[in-house]
């Protein structure tokens, strides 16, 4: 992914208070020619927007005159989840073509699509996809709550994932395992 764009040539900005559509919207004013485009759609009020970094920058300014409560630019090393990326997708798609990848036995819900797959075919190409595509987090919660799930697990270093689903879905528990000792504290919760 480092590789798909030159280093500072994208940008990513959160945008706060406004909505999926509203900054969907400012990404399309800022393009301007240029790519730009809403990339996470992570909670109720934030939204991040990827691409180009001089689209980026007038997406800040737009985003504040649309009625943002903060517009901030982000400290990432690329513009992920646009269409900048799509070598890195290229890639993904190579490597991918390589691998056999079985039906799962619980359904994968796609963040590109916010709900669940099972055919191999099909998770293979949306893998693809999630390189440059919107990763759907807020509806992918949604839908996990809808499905009854109460409890999600969040496996990595960091907590934001976690904090995000406790603003979007108030019933389901969210865990955070991203050591050694918090798997060992985990594990038995498990049984």
């Amino acid at each position: 992914m480092q590789e798909a764009t030159p280093v500072g040539t994208g940008a990513m900005a959160a945008l706060l208070g406004l909505d999926f559509e509203q900054a969907s919207a400012v990404a399309a004013e800022a393009a301007q020619g240029d790519i730009c485009q809403a990339a996470n759609d992570n909670a109720p009020g934030q939204v991040v927007v990827s691409g180009s970094k001089a689209a980026i920058e007038r997406a800040l300014e737009i985003a504040k005159t649309k009625g943002a409560k903060r517009a901030i630019l982000l400290p990432v090393s690329a513009p992920f989840h646009c269409a900048l990326m799509q070598p890195a997708g290229d890639a993904m798609a190579e490597a991918l073509a390589k691998v056999a990848i079985a039906a799962p036995v619980v359904p994968l819900v796609a963040n590109v699509l916010a709900r669940p797959i099972s055919d191999p075919a099909e998770i293979r190409r949306r893998l693809v996809e999630q390189v440059t595509g919107t990763v759907r987090w807020r509806e992918s919660v949604e839908f996990l709550a809808g499905a009854g799930v109460t409890k999600l697990v969040e496996v990595g270093a960091g907590k934001v994932l976690s904090g995000l689903v406790r603003r979007i879905a108030t019933g389901i528990e969210a865990v955070s395992v991203g050591t050694p000792d918090d798997v060992a504290a985990f594990a038995p919760t498990l049984a």
